[in-house]
C-alpha cells in the first residue's frame, strides 16, 4: 500500500500542527556540536487566503562556525486548507556559497515563478501537480493519513520543486523503533528518505529519519552516514504542539 499524494489533496485534510508550534534541532558531526536549526510556524494570510508561515533558520556554532560559517534562512507560506505552497524564500550563505531565491507557485497553471535575486534572473518553470517546496513538504507529510497502516517496505511519495527542478520524493517505512532522547523514551516510525532525480538523496546513502509515532508526527532524529563519520540531528526543544507528546519516562 504505497501512499501517493502527488495527484491531489488528501481527502479529509486536517492539520496536525497549530499556530505557534516551534522546534529546535541540534546537529552533530562526530563529536562536534556543529549547528542549530529552528523551525517555527505562525498563522497568516496572503491575498485573503489563510496560510501558515513556516520559518526555518540554521547556523553553525563554536569551532564549526570558525571553520565553516553557515547562515541559512527559509520561509514557506502554504495553504491552511490543502498544504500547498504559495510563496517560498531561500536565502543562504554556506561557507561563501550563497543563494537568494523567491518562488511563487501557481498550482492552477502548474507554474513556478522564480526570482533569482543574486543572478538578477526571472524565469517560469512547469511544475508537477501539487508540488511542494522543501519546507511545506515537511508539514504536508505530517498531515498524510493512514501512515500507521503502512507495512515495512511501503512508501509515501509527494512531488517536490526545489530551486528550479522537479523531484519525486519518497519516504520508505522501515518499522517501529524506540529511541532514548533527552526527553525520555520515544516510540518512533523509522524511514528512509530519497529522491528520484539522480542527485540529493539515494536510498543506499544510509539517510535515516525517525518520526514520533503519535498524532504530532514530529521528527525526533535524522542521521546521514558519510564516507567519514556521520551527521546526526536531534530534537533539542519544542513548544506549542497540537497534541500531547507521548514520552515514556
Amino acid at each position: 500500500m504505497d501512499l501517493d499524494t502527488t495527484e491531489g489533496p488528501i481527502e479529509g485534510y486536517q492539520n496536525v500542527f497549530k499556530d505557534g508550534e516551534w522546534f529546535q534541532f541540534r546537529i552533530h558531526y562526530g563529536f562536534f556540536n556543529a549547528s542549530y536549526v529552528t523551525l517555527s510556524l505562525e498563522a497568516d494570510t496572503i491575498n485573503e487566503v489563510p496560510v501558515f508561515h513556516a520559518k526555518g533558520y540554521g547556523t553553525t556554532t563554536g569551532l564549526a562556525r570558525l571553520l565553516y560559517k553557515v547562515e541559512d534562512y527559509y520561509d514557506s507560506y502554504f495553504s491552511q486548507e490543502n498544504g500547498l505552497p504559495l510563496w517560498f524564500i531561500r536565502n543562504i550563505n554556506e561557507g561563501g556559497y550563497t543563494k537568494d531565491l523567491e518562488i511563487h507557485f501557481d498550482h492552477e497553471k502548474e507554474i513556478a515563478k522564480i526570482n533569482d535575486k543574486k543572478k538578477k534572473k526571472r524565469q517560469e518553470i512547469k511544475i508537477n501537480p501539487n508540488a511542494h517546496d522543501l519546507i511545506s513538504a515537511f508539514y504536508h507529510l505530517r498531515n498524510t493519513k493512514n501512515t500507521s497502516a503502512m507495512k515495512v517496505g511501503e512508501s509515501v511519495e509527494i512531488n517536490m520543486f526545489f530551486d528550479a527542478e522537479n523531484y519525486l520524493f519518497k519516504l520508505k517505512f522501515l518499522g517501529i523503533e524506540t529511541l532514548n532522547t533527552k526527553f525520555g523514551k520515544v516510540r518512533c516510525r523509522k524511514y528512509i528518505p530519497y529522491v528520484q532525480s539522480g542527485r540529493v538523496f539515494k536510498e543506499q546513502e544510509s539517510v535515516t529519519l525517525w518520526v514520533s509515532d503519535d498524532e504530532n508526527k514530529i521528527p525526533i532524529r535524522f542521521q546521514a552516514d558519510l564516507v567519514v563519520g556521520s551527521i546526526k540531528c536531534d530534537l533539542e526543544n519544542f513548544k506549542n504542539l497540537k497534541y500531547p507528546f507521548e514520552i515514556k519516562l
